[in-house]
């Protein structure tokens, strides 16, 4: 869904990124301080109940992620390495903010319920990146789904940042929903890639038998014809046959 404002986000970042670069800053020294801020903001002010500076922070080191991407495709520096980082520590940092709202709602939100939702957010927020991971390591495509992980964040950022104003019930009802958006997700991929295993193979048909044909029975009885000569057994086997 978020896709669309793309483009908006590049051109209000690319000032940023080539400031970095001008400086002496790298694209991973970016990453690694941006899931920091995120941690901070999430473990250190959601646990205690202020929703809305945690929010603040955390949305200040969030665009890091764009901003990385961008230096290390100007730079000429994107790399395999970078990928991983990324998507990495990016897990930590959802982490960190469905980990801190849980913490949150144990403790001074008191309720047992909101808290094991938003642990639910947490771990299915994980599977549905994790599938579509593992179904790329596999040369499959797993890119369906209703909820991805920036509709996921700005969702969950949004309600906890309004939360903090004084909006209550909307933080609940965002977690709620993101249970059953990730769950759909997650189960669309699963589907996915069923599918495309199905395709490819019909597409290369049944297994071939191993052992290849059998082998022709002897005639019975015994032989006949001018070379036939007397039956001394089964032969032995060929050089080739006996390796």
């Amino acid at each position: 869904m978020l896709r669309r404002f793309h483009q908006f986000w590049t051109r209000l970042l690319t000032p940023v990124a080539r400031l970095f670069l001008r400086v002496g800053i790298g694209p991973d020294i970016v990453t690694l301080v941006g899931t920091l801020g995120v941690c901070v903001g999430a473990l250190g002010f959601y646990p205690r109940g202020e929703l809305f500076w945690g929010t603040v922070v955390v949305t200040a080191f969030v665009f890091s992620d764009m901003v990385d991407g961008l230096m290390a495709r100007m730079s000429n520096r994107s790399s395999k390495w970078g990928a991983f980082l990324d998507s990495t520590l990016d897990r930590v940092g959802d982490a960190a903010v469905f980990g801190g709202l849980a913490l949150w709602y144990a403790g001074g939100g008191e309720s047992y319920v909101f808290a094991c939702l938003a642990l639910y957010d947490l771990v299915m927020g994980s599977v549905t990146s994790y599938a579509k991971a593992r179904a790329e390591s596999l040369g499959l495509k797993a890119d369906v789904g209703i909820a991805e992980r920036a509709d996921r964040l700005v969702a969950v950022l949004v309600a906890t940042g309004l939360s903090g104003l004084g909006v209550p019930l909307l933080l609940p009802l965002v977690l709620g929903i993101l249970a059953v958006a990730s769950t759909v997700t997650v189960i669309q991929r699963v589907v996915a890639v069923r599918r495309q295993v199905r395709e490819d193979e019909a597409a290369a048909g049944p297994p071939a038998e191993s052992g290849g044909p059998p082998a022709a029975e002897p005639p019975s009885g015994p032989p006949s014809g001018p070379s036939a000569g007397p039956s001394i057994g089964p032969s032995e086997p060929s050089e080739r046959e006996s390796r």
